[in-house]
């Protein structure tokens, strides 16, 4: 958005607004601010943006750059989906043209043009998303559930015994994590070192950079390792494509690759689980089969999407979006949440979203979120398993305790204390099928038992088919024994009853 946007409705930019009114505190135009207090809740400043100006709307980012937030769910996806009008190229944004966004504008890492796919347009584009769709291409989705529920295990083992947990900390910001590395192709880097540096880097603290250093030395050395010799994962074949990615490229994508989808599965994750331990009807429905965790897990995507929204698409025309007028080199924020709560889509929010899949959670169009059915899997098997192990875990504050850290890019919740009876660790490396297989039964009792006749007192058996004068075979073990043939019976002639019987019993 130019900076003459700032007044679509021909306010003076430069008044301020009177003490008293209701627009004090705003920005220049009267624009409302998308950070500071007045944002302090964004769910609610997003509805009266809406109600305001409608599906698009001109707001403020930090240091009063201007910006176009997208709220309706037609008009995301129209955006995203209409590549001759709108890109992530941000080269073209007329606020950092004209020098507006600074260097060390703290929306800058999100904002800042790399060439990765999620940024390029045209022949790159489809090299670089080729390469990384050609990768995701070769998982196999049976073996990466065998990681999810053995990484389960092994994270609830951790405090199965104990009674209580914290479920974002200990469980859901770990299993995103130590699934992403089987996957890319490093499980000894899965640590509690590489797990604190990656909320590091999402959370823009003082040693974020340290932390993306990090990440990267693991990154630079699983590709060194693999393109002197690959193996069968995820870095392999992105190093193997024919696309030919130089070292920097597949670093690039595997950092985008493995944050994105750590951020967005342990949102997801930690979502579900509150909604689990806070909503008693969801847990009914659950619990009584009206419900699967698959569906739990498209519910939470409609209701608390990992990222609330994406910077940022640009202008690539003049055009028109929700009637605004939108001037080339303007930004538009992809607005995941707002979207999503539409009342054109849901009028009634309370209302379950079973089997229905068209949210914005995962984007849509050219920059659709590729690794989005391994993003799901880890959320339902997780937290499936979880609830296998901990089938009376239960909350252990009150629902008004729990708190988030919020941006505009997503809703974090801090801690979800839960409790349980405490139970055993299990062996993670234990397979089902290596059971030991149970002793078969050489006998079968159909019916009632009748109980054998007693012997009458003083009397003695003897075999009935020996010889008096023969000798007494040696007495033999029980068990040993053969069991003597049954005398069969006469033929009679059976009807339609009994032949059903000897059928349902399997004679």
């Amino acid at each position: 958005m130019t900076p003459e946007s700032h007044s679509p409705a021909g306010t003076d930019a430069g008044l301020a607004p009177p003490p008293g009114c209701p627009a004090h505190g705003r920005g220049p135009g009267g624009l409302r601010r998308l950070y500071g207090p007045e944002a302090e809740n964004l769910s609610a400043l997003y509805e009266q943006l809406r109600d305001e100006h409608g599906p698009v709307a001109p707001v403020l980012l930090h240091d009063d750059v201007p910006m176009w937030a997208v709220l309706g769910h037609a008009e995301n996806l129209h955006m995203v989906r209409t590549p001759s009008q709108f890109c992530r190229d941000s080269r073209i944004w007329t606020p950092f043209l004209d020098g507006m966004v600074k260097p060390d504008h703290p929306l800058m890492p999100h904002i800042a043009w790399q060439p990765i796919a999620a940024h390029v347009e045209g022949d790159e584009h489809l090299r670089l998303r080729g390469a990384v769709n050609g990768a995701i291409s070769t998982i196999d989705p049976r073996g990466i559930r065998r990681h999810i529920n053995r990484h389960t295990q092994r994270l609830v083992n951790r405090f199965c015994e104990e009674g209580t947990a914290d479920l974002v900390s200990q469980f859901a910001e770990h299993l995103p994590m130590a699934v992403m590395c089987e996957i890319l192709g490093m499980p000894d880097e899965y640590n509690d070192r590489i797990v604190q540096a990656a909320r590091d880097m999402l959370r823009g603290t003082e040693t974020a950079i340290a932390s993306n250093a990090y990440i990267m030395d693991a990154l630079g050395r699983l590709t060194a390792r693999r393109r002197a010799r690959p193996e069968e994962d995820f870095t392999s074949y992105l190093i193997t494509h024919p696309a030919r990615l130089s070292d920097d490229e597949v670093r690039e994508h595997l950092r985008l690759v493995l944050i994105a989808a750590y951020e967005a599965t342990a949102n997801l994750i930690a979502n579900v689980l509150r909604m689990v331990l806070t909503d008693p009807r969801f847990r009914a429905q659950l619990n009584g089969g009206q419900m699967t965790v698959p569906e739990a897990v498209e519910q939470s995507l409609w209701d608390e999407p990992p990222f609330s929204s994406i910077f940022a698409y640009f202008a690539k025309q003049d055009t028109e979006l929700g009637g605004q007028r939108i001037r080339r080199g303007d930004g538009l924020l992809f607005g995941i949440a707002p979207g999503n709560v539409d009342p054109r889509v849901r009028p009634d929010l309370a209302a379950h979203m079973q089997g229905n899949r068209s949210h914005l959670a995962f984007g849509g169009g050219p920059h659709e979120c590729p690794g989005q059915d391994i993003g799901r899997a880890i959320a339902d098997t997780g937290v499936d398993a979880l609830l296998m192990r901990l089938p009376d875990v239960e909350l252990d504050c009150t629902e008004d305790e729990l708190t988030w850290t919020e941006s505009m890019s997503s809703r974090h919740l801090v801690e979800l204390p839960s409790r349980f009876a405490p139970k055993p660790p299990q062996d993670v490396l234990l397979k089902p099928g290596h059971l030991p297989i149970p002793s078969q039964r050489n006998t079968w009792q159909v019916g009632t038992h009748q109980p054998e006749p007693a012997p009458a007192p003083g009397a003695k058996p003897t075999p009935q088919s020996a010889p008096q004068s023969a000798p007494l075979p040696a007495p033999q073990p029980t068990a040993a024994a053969p069991r003597p043939a049954p005398t069969p019976e006469p033929a009679r002639p059976q009807g339609a009853w009994r032949r059903f019987l000897r059928w349902w019993r399997g004679y």
